[in-house]
């Protein structure tokens, strides 16, 4: 996790001394040089460079506020950070085009284990050890055991309270013609099980599998998802790994096909999908409001989501536990579970005209 945060602040900073955006793709391939460690970031760095390219460079510096000057230049003035739901609530029914960025945050409260931090272990290893393509190329069997038991686990969870405010508001406001649109970057799906209909799913999905031999992605339900993995996938340090043949392990059942699966979700050292980056931009372009809820605003590059909106002048509101690298560069900050302090900010304004 050190070297996840020096990577991310080499980041930051890259892009503000060098808004040259074109040396970010070589300063990717150095920065994978620097440690065997830290070679898994380099796809976040590509993912980051997907992202930059497409905007101007003085946007770049994302904790400034835009001034209201004709030529759209930044000035250094930081926001001003308030924590009075009543400010919020104005600027809320104001709003037209509502962008709310999701992170693990919002579903720890449902129980999902993060793999994160201190104790966050499947068996001996990390997340990380085992979210990337060398590691499926070593050993298949033991990554899928670690995305079956994810898979099982999600299926016995629930929406929380934070979820089901954001799914209830964005089927209110469709009515008053406003929208609502989830950039998440779980892979849990529970947005969708609570309702969420505008859902971008940066991170992909657990429920969702790609084929290593044709590249045909298809939701996938089965629970066990092949008969192979039926038990397995024990998180305990003693349990010893399956050695599941890969003829046994997910198979595409595309015709004539029978390609080994892989679950379609992003990767350590692989970048995002560029379709759905696009859409991100799209949104980001034309909202009027965006909340940050339940992200550590530092994994690349949906920590640049929210302070880009906030250099344009959007307001930004951030729902976390506690304070963020990003947090004085928003406008609000409400500090505690999301699950208790979402619903009330999203819940229908006293002004709403409900048809």
């Amino acid at each position: 996790m050190q070297e996840k945060t020096v990577i991310n602040n080499l980041c930051t900073c890259f892009l503000l001394r060098n808004p040259c955006r074109n040396m970010l793709p070589q300063w990717a391939a150095y920065v994978s040089l620097i440690s065997p460690q830290v070679k898994y970031f380099r796809g976040m760095l590509m993912s980051l460079f997907q992202f930059t390219s497409r905007r101007l460079a003085s946007q770049a510096y994302c904790g400034l506020k835009a001034s209201s000057s004709k030529k759209h230049k930044f000035c250094l003035e930081m926001a001003r950070r308030s924590s009075n739901m009543a400010d919020f609530r104005e600027v809320f029914a104001k709003a037209k085009h509502i962008v709310i960025i999701t992170g693990a945050g919002v579903s720890a409260e449902s129980g999902v284990p993060t793999f994160r931090g201190a104790g966050g272990f499947w068996r001996k290893w990390q997340a990380q050890e085992l979210a990337t393509p060398e590691a499926f190329a070593r050993n298949p069997s033991r990554v899928w055991e670690f995305y079956h038991y994810r898979r099982e686990v999600m299926l016995s969870k629930h929406p929380n309270p934070a979820h089901v405010a954001i799914a209830e508001c964005e089927k209110r406001l469709s009515k008053q013609g406003r929208s609502v649109v989830v950039i998440t970057q779980n892979i849990d799906e529970l947005h969708r099980k609570a309702g969420t209909k505008h859902l971008l799913e940066i991170h992909g999905s657990l429920f969702k599998t790609r084929c290593t031999n044709c590249g045909n992605v298809a939701a996938n339900y089965k629970s066990p998802i092949c008969p192979a993995l039926a038990g397995k996938g024990a998180p305990d340090p003693e349990a010893e790994d399956a050695v599941i043949p890969v003829e046994e392990l997910p198979q595409c059942e595309e015709d004539g096909c029978n390609g080994l699966l892989r679950p379609h979700v992003v990767w350590f050292g692989e970048t995002l999908d560029p379709d759905i980056l696009t859409e991100v931009e799209k949104e980001l372009d034309i909202c009027d409001l965006c909340l940050v809820v339940g992200t550590s605003s530092v994994v690349y590059p949906a920590a640049m989501f929210a302070p880009q909106v906030s250099a344009r002048g959007v307001p930004v509101a951030e729902f976390n536990m506690e304070a963020t690298p990003a947090t004085d560069r928003f406008r609000f900050h409400f500090s505690g579970p999301c699950g208790t302090t979402l619903p009330p900010a999203l819940a229908r304004h006293e002004t709403e005209i409900i048809s």
